[in-house]
């Protein structure tokens, strides 16, 4: 024996159960009556009163507190889904909790939003992994302040991510419920809070960083002796733990230490799995929580981008969009991206990109006095070759985004690299290489940052953004804390607090020399689905572009043509204009017009285009009236052509319009069954011509029945089609030059229908093994019969049969002097997960097709080397 005092015991460590010890040291599930984390709210007081109001609308605060509340209580379920609960909130703080931190603890396992004297202070978030519960009441009671106040909360009855029905992608169950958990007075122990974070990071080093790493074991043997000096029930021991922690997370780093770019961010999807109208309030929330998070934290920057939100936030939350700008004039409030939303990057034409800048870049000078520097697009599914061209038309010179992360089969080989468009425009682009956009701040955000970062050796800044997202949410306390005890530790990538003008500017600075290039688009290996999910989207958005050209090309002309005209003048309608683009640039938002949203949103989505559509052509109509009356007083039928190259073609009109206009009996013409009359015309580019005898004589078209080849042919003496009883093209020969454009032994207009099951992304994906499944569609319904047989037009008619619900009616029809054989296609569409598309195999051997791109287009290849 020896006569030395005891002392504690040196025990062996084993690893894990050294983790596992500290990690139940701050558990919030296990052994909370004894651990550190139980402490964290050592008292808690009931609220004095509950009194609630339902409604199905998303009404004002003013209306609300109007309304008649009645009494409630904790336990209670809310509903149904998208419902709005506003509920009266009596606070009486105990007096003997004078000296400590006080908050208010609401859970509604749902998206709520703090009012306060009138003011939307803080959003909450319940019953996820994004909680955010804690409102602070005050940070240290006193005499002098209210211990009597009255909150009012707007529970909204969704989830941060909408309220999918079995998976957080399926659509919405209708009858949602959602539970009161809490609300209650809490008093915060500031002094349990800083420990707890303390050793978070310390334990979260020892868990991350490599086995092989004298760090990790340093950390863990941290956090065990921390664990031993901490007695919970004795709070002068919490002061020689923080100590410890202080001295190893004091430990620096060297110079060479890659450098972390920390950014708050919140990602809100202007609409995705809930409507236009929830995403109002989910900016409010989440923006709120933001500002608040200011006042605490001098350091905390936000980027924000999409103008349209700002725009709503201005129209519904005054107040909070003043302390927004205040923050923005500050520069910790940092408004980003240039655009009105964070549009789909492959479906808008570059006229349409063009406009989000425009109207997002004055929305962001107007309001704040600047121009935005870069264009932030971290969640499209996919990226235009001509972006750069447009991003620098609009002063922007700079682009973020991590999508391109989600590939499926090459992994990008950059994070910060020189993107080079189509006409050879250059701009400095990052992927911030932790592959999100909704980090916590956690150790392991920044291990898995600096790791991945595949520009190791030329570039040694990256970005990180944090904060909870898609659905809105933001930064929390916690991140803030996390973040602040890891700017410099050893072992760790160094931490800035940044923003993205201090980092695109240090790289340009400092490592652009370094970069390396990427020509052309930036395609994204997923969600290929997309262009295709939910037809009439994609349709409206091309019927309203077309739409706008011909409004603002008939517009000017009208302006130009009667200016100085006092009597006849015409007011260009710039106002109606702008309010019709930005409902329909807000359509192009990367989960709408792509398709991937929910049912609520397409019929949001549908009725904007119908507003478009109803507004735009009283517009093209007063336009056209205006334009017509200045050059011409005749009332002699005529043709508009908007487009920039002259036309030859049939014009129809409908029979209502026929029979009230004089047409030349010298004008080629042809009334179909229904009454419309075609007429052959004649336009130069964007011109008007009158409707007139054509200048050379016109060549009829044919249609005739093969008996021995069991086809119809339609002819006119430029191309020559066959056509088999089911529609399909067995020969497309042009006259000229006897040259076949069908690969022979192959039908044209071939419909086939594959299997569309997916890994998981429903709505956005079509998986390469879809192809595996094909089988042509061979049940006629109607075989093909002539529909029109001239002089001007052509045209057979067939219907196949899908299934035994759905069905295709299809048209095809040859007009006399043209070079295109049209079809004109109608589905009755009842399927589920089936994929219906068209063949017509070429016979043309070209390893490349070129295809449409915005201001452009770029070849792509026709095979795969297997």
């Amino acid at each position: 024996g020896s006569n030395t005092a005891p002392s504690m015991a040196v025990v062996a460590k084993n690893r894990r159960a050294t983790l596992e010890r500290v990690e139940k040291f701050i558990s919030d599930v296990y052994f909370t009556d004894v651990n550190l984390r139980g402490r964290l709210y050592p008292h808690k007081a009931p609220v004095t009163s509950l009194h609630h109001h339902c409604t199905p609308d998303r009404i004002t605060y003013e209306d609300a507190i109007s309304r008649e509340f009645k009494p409630t209580q904790v336990g209670h379920s809310f509903g149904n889904t998208w419902s709005t609960h506003w509920f009266k909130v009596e606070l009486d703080i105990p007096e003997d909790w004078e000296g400590s931190e006080v908050r208010f603890i609401w859970d509604s396992g749902s998206e709520a939003m703090v009012w306060q004297d009138g003011d939307p202070k803080q959003g909450l978030t319940g019953g996820s992994a994004c909680t955010r519960t804690d409102f602070i009441l005050t940070k240290k009671l006193d005499k002098t302040q209210p211990h009597h106040m009255t909150l009012y909360m707007e529970m909204a009855a969704n989830g941060l991510f909408g309220a999918g029905q079995g998976t957080m992608i399926s659509a919405p169950d209708p009858n949602r419920t959602f539970q009161l958990a809490r609300a209650e007075l809490a008093v915060f122990d500031r002094g349990v809070y800083d420990l707890l974070m303390d050793f978070e990071v310390i334990y979260d080093m020892a868990k991350h960083l490599p086995e092989e790493n004298q760090r990790s074991y340093q950390a863990l043997y941290t956090a065990n002796q921390m664990v031993n000096v901490c007695n919970v029930g004795d709070k002068s021991t919490y002061k020689r733990a923080r100590e410890i922690a202080r001295k190893f997370l004091s430990q620096r780093n060297g110079d060479s230490q890659h450098v972390i770019h920390a950014m708050g961010h919140c990602h809100i999807d202007s609409a995705w799995l809930w409507p236009y109208a929830e995403t109002i309030r989910k900016c409010g929330r989440s923006w709120a929580s933001a500002v608040r998070l200011m006042e605490d934290y001098p350091e905390f920057t936000f980027t924000c981008s999409q103008a349209q939100q700002l725009a709503w936030v201005k129209q519904h939350y005054p107040s909070l969009y003043q302390k927004i700008q205040a923050r923005v004039t500050e520069g910790r409030f940092i408004p980003v991206g240039g655009t009105w939303v964070e549009m789909d990057g492959n479906i808008p034409s570059g006229e349409s990109f063009v406009r989000q800048f425009l109207f997002g870049q004055k929305f962001f000078k107007k309001e704040f006095g600047a121009y935005c520097k870069e264009f932030w697009l971290p969640d499209t599914f996919g990226y235009s070759a001509q972006l750069p061209q447009i991003m620098a038309g609009a002063g922007i010179h700079r682009f973020l985004t991590q999508k391109l992360s989600w590939n499926l089969v090459n992994k990008f080989p950059h994070h910060t690299f020189r993107w080079v468009g189509l006409d050879g425009t250059e701009v400095l682009s990052h992927f911030p290489p932790g592959d999100s956009y909704h980090l916590e701040g956690r150790v392991e955000d920044l291990l898995k940052t600096a790791k991945n970062n595949k520009e190791k050796g030329r570039v040694n800044n990256s970005v990180l953004l944090y904060g909870y997202g898609d659905g809105g949410g933001g930064p929390t306390e916690d991140m803030l804390e996390r973040l602040k005890r890891l700017t410099d530790v050893d072992g760790l990538p160094r931490v800035v607090m940044s923003s993205p003008d201090k980092f695109f500017g240090k790289v340009e600075k400092e490592e652009s020399s370094n970069l390396c290039s990427w020509v052309g688009e930036l395609y994204l290996e997923l969600h290929q689905g997309t262009f295709t999910t939910q037809a009439q989207i994609k349709k409206g958005n091309r019927q309203c572009e077309f739409l706008f050209h011909n409004i603002e090309l008939l517009a000017t002309l009208a302006w130009a043509v009667t200016r100085g005209n006092d009597s006849n003048s015409y007011e260009y309608p710039s106002a109606s204009l702008s309010h019709l683009w930005k409902l329909f640039l807000l359509n192009q938002f990367h989960d709408v017009l792509p398709g991937s949203c929910i049912k609520a949103v397409v019929d949001d989505a549908l009725q904007y285009y119908q507003e478009i559509q109803t507004s735009g052509n009283k517009l093209l109509q007063e336009a056209t009236k205006k334009l017509l009356c200045a050059k011409s007083s005749s009332s002699v039928a005529g043709v508009m052509n908007t487009l920039s190259w002259d036309r030859e073609e049939l014009v129809e009109i409908p029979a209502g319009l026929a029979s009230d206009m004089v047409i030349d009996s010298s004008v080629a013409q042809q009334v179909l069954d229904d009454g419309t009359v075609l007429a052959y015309a004649s336009c130069p580019s964007m011109g008007y011509a009158a409707l007139a005898a054509p200048e050379a004589e016109v060549w009829p078209v044919s249609v005739s029945v093969d008996e021995h080849q069991g086809s119809v042919v339609l002819e006119n003496g430029y191309i020559s089609a066959s056509i088999d009883y089911m529609g399909r093209v067995t020969s497309l020969i042009l006259l000229d030059t006897d040259r076949e454009a069908i690969t022979p032994g192959c039908l044209g207009n071939q419909f086939v229908l594959f299997d569309d099951v997916p890994l998981y992304w429903d709505a956005w994906d079509v998986m390469d093994y879809h192809l595996e499944t094909r089988k042509p569609l061979t049940d006629v319904s109607q075989q093909v019969h002539i529909a029109e047989s001239g002089p001007l037009r052509a045209a057979v008619q067939v219907q196949i049969n899908i299934s035994e619900k759905s069905y295709i009616q299809q048209t095809i029809s040859l007009d006399t002097g043209s070079m295109e054989l049209r079809f004109n296609t109608q589905v009755e569409w009842q399927e589920n997960r089936k994929f219906l598309k068209v063949e017509f195999p070429l016979h043309v051997r070209t390893t490349e097709a070129t295809y449409e791109t915005a201001f452009g287009h770029l070849r792509r290849p026709t095979h795969q080397n297997t």
